[in-house]
């Protein structure tokens, strides 16, 4: 068992289960001490002052069978006790993980952009596997220790005392310092384990970011260096694990040891007892199995209190962990919000400033612009100059002081942001696919979406025909982060899935760099036929890409030094001349070498 602030509640929302479960584990320990009573008094019964005793089971075949059927009977009583009990208590377990699992998905879906730059995958994917693992191990297991080391251990140790209160003290001492050595041992393992833990994040994390970047280390030919890196990384692993599993098995050893002499000492101070008699009466054979029965019994429940000890520890380590990912603070929510009942796609900025929240420098630099509803504005200017920042405050993933960005004259920080999200369309900058079908990637947007509204968007993004050249077409299963595809595919697949969802403000972050002139042509024709009306933003680096739109905006360090169409900032922006300059020779370059 195991308290926190966000596990606590789960105990009253499995209370019926705990209960039921609580009841069966009883049954069966109050139950499996009749046992050893059985058995000895069968051992006295046949032995052989028995036969002489017209009294005796030896001479009375009906006590035999009397008692075959009370071990027949404790024997389903124990089957089904120990069905119940495993399949609530082992159960609630294994649904207590699933349950923290969800509600740290959910939480994890509302942390800022901010926290996964500090928080590495392969250490998030650790505490989603390993230490809720480890949390589930406590409710269940753990909770069976707990009720054993109570019940069991009490009901055991009653009637070892009343049995041979003499030998009950003798096994009890040597059983308390198993608890001492359980509880040393124990302090040691949970930093151990913590050690431990952290190790299988540097290893999880480094292969998880091998995988994602096999064709990089590939194309560099990089192989030995990143086995040499893993081999390294693994050995420390293994070292720390070793390291665990020594003390863990310290403390094994040392509890093997402690019981195994107390059973020595019991057998011959039994033997004692059966030859001279205790404290003036008869102790017979049965009695002393009947005695050994019942210490047999109790040991688990001290062998549980070592092993809860170990468990805890190791729990506790897992949960402040847990803990520390869900007491994350939710950067992005909602203050003061204002009925919007549907955007249309004005945009407007003023004198936007803006600094990462680990950032000492301003990124955006009194930014005023106007871009209203249905216009087609492209957003170009050097690698570094804001340009995507200017997304991420649109997509609301940063927060911002009231009064610089407004959409349809409502200030963005006052519009409940799923509004602002569910209303505008994103093609990112590294065109991130699912390990889907490419029909589900491109309705990503919806839960289901007919399939003729997902091959006209896959038309108007000018990837159709390259999807029917896959065996199963819309069907393909793409690789992890859409490998299946090329670049360019890669591209206009992103441009399909932001284009179904037809949302009043569509932004494309550099999203057709991959793409060569012609079909970039095509997709910004079809684009200028599909968006009449709405609002489009096109970052880019390419003058192509910008040249025909209704409105330019040229950023440099963080601030806007252009606006306008291209034939005017031609004349007045000298950052735009110069880049209209250098893309032309680039382009007569590349056409002589053609």
């Amino acid at each position: 068992m195991i308290f926190g602030k966000y596990v606590n509640k789960y105990y009253g929302k499995y209370f019926l289960f705990f209960l039921f479960g609580l009841l069966a584990l009883l049954a069966v320990n109050w139950f499996q001490l009749e046992i050893p009573r059985i058995c000895g008094e069968i051992l006295d019964g046949i032995g052989e002052k028995a036969q002489n005793d017209p009294t005796s089971l030896f001479n009375n075949p009906e006590g035999i069978r009397r008692l075959m059927i009370e071990l027949g009977i404790i024997a389903l009583i124990m089957f089904v006790g120990r069905f119940l009990w495993r399949y609530c208590i082992f159960g609630v377990g294994a649904r207590i993980e699933a349950d923290v699992r969800n509600e740290m998905f959910t939480h994890s879906l509302k942390l800022s952009n901010a926290f996964y730059k500090h928080h590495k995958t392969g250490a998030l994917m650790a505490l989603f596997t390993n230490d809720l693992q480890v949390i589930r191990q406590a409710f269940g297991q753990g909770t069976v220790m707990a009720i054993d080391a109570i019940f069991l251990g009490s009901f055991a140790l009653y009637r070892m005392f009343s049995t041979n209160w003499i030998l009950s003290c003798f096994s009890i001492i040597p059983m308390v310092l198993i608890a001492i050595v359980s509880a040393i041992v124990g302090r040691i393992l949970k930093e151990k384990f913590k050690v431990r833990q952290e190790a299988y994040e540097a290893l999880s994390d480094f292969t998880q970011e091998n995988f994602s970047g096999i064709a990089v280390v590939k194309a560099f030919v990089k192989e030995v260096h990143e086995i040499r890196h893993f081999d390294k990384i693994n050995e420390e692993n293994r070292a720390k694990n070793i390291n665990y599993v020594k003390y863990a098995t310290l403390l094994n050893i040392l509890l093997t040891a402690i019981i195994s002499s107390i059973f020595v000492l019991l057998f011959a101070g039994g033997a004692y007892f059966v030859l001279n008699g205790f404290m003036g009466e008869e102790f017979t054979v049965g009695n002393m199995w009947e005695f050994i029965g019942y210490f047999d019994a109790v040991v688990w429940p001290f062998m549980a209190v070592a092993q809860l000890i170990n468990m805890r520890a190791q729990a506790k380590a897992s949960l402040t962990r847990v803990n520390a990912f869900l007491d994350e603070k939710i950067e992005i929510v909602d203050d003061n919000v204002e009925n919007v009942d549907q955007i249309r796609g004005k945009i407007e900025f003023r004198n936007l400033n803006f600094k990462y929240p680990d950032g000492s420098n301003a990124v955006l630099s009194n930014i005023s612009l106007h871009i209203p509803q249905g216009t087609m504005v492209g957003i170009i200017g050097k690698t570094g100059c804001g340009k995507t920042t200017i997304v991420d405050l649109l997509l609301r993933t940063y927060n911002l002081e009231d009064g610089q960005i407004f959409i349809d004259d409502k200030d963005i920080m006052h519009i409940p942001y799923r509004k602002v999200r569910e209303a505008i369309g994103y093609v990112p900058q590294d065109n991130f696919l699912f390990s889907d079908t490419i029909s589900n990637n491109i309705a990503f947007a919806y839960e289901k979406l007919d399939e003729e509204t997902i091959v006209s968007a896959a038309k108007l993004a000018d990837v159709h025909n390259n999807i029917l050249e896959f065996q199963d077409k819309y069907d393909t299963i793409l690789g992890e982060r859409g490998v299946t595809l090329s670049g360019g595919q890669k591209q206009r697949v992103s441009i399909a899935r932001a284009i179904v969802k037809n949302p009043p403000i569509l932004i494309f972050d550099d999203s057709v760099s991959a793409v060569d002139t012609k079909t970039e042509e095509t997709i910004l024709s079809n684009l200028r036929a599909l968006r009449e009306g709405k609002t489009t933003l096109m970052i880019a680096h390419r003058i192509s890409t910008v040249k025909s739109l209704d409105l330019i905006v040229v950023m440099d360090e963080g601030a806007v030094v252009g606006v306008g169409t291209h034939d005017e900032l031609i004349k007045s922006c000298s950052l735009y001349q110069e880049m209209v300059h250098l893309q032309s020779l680039e382009a007569e370059i590349n056409g002589g070498e053609e």
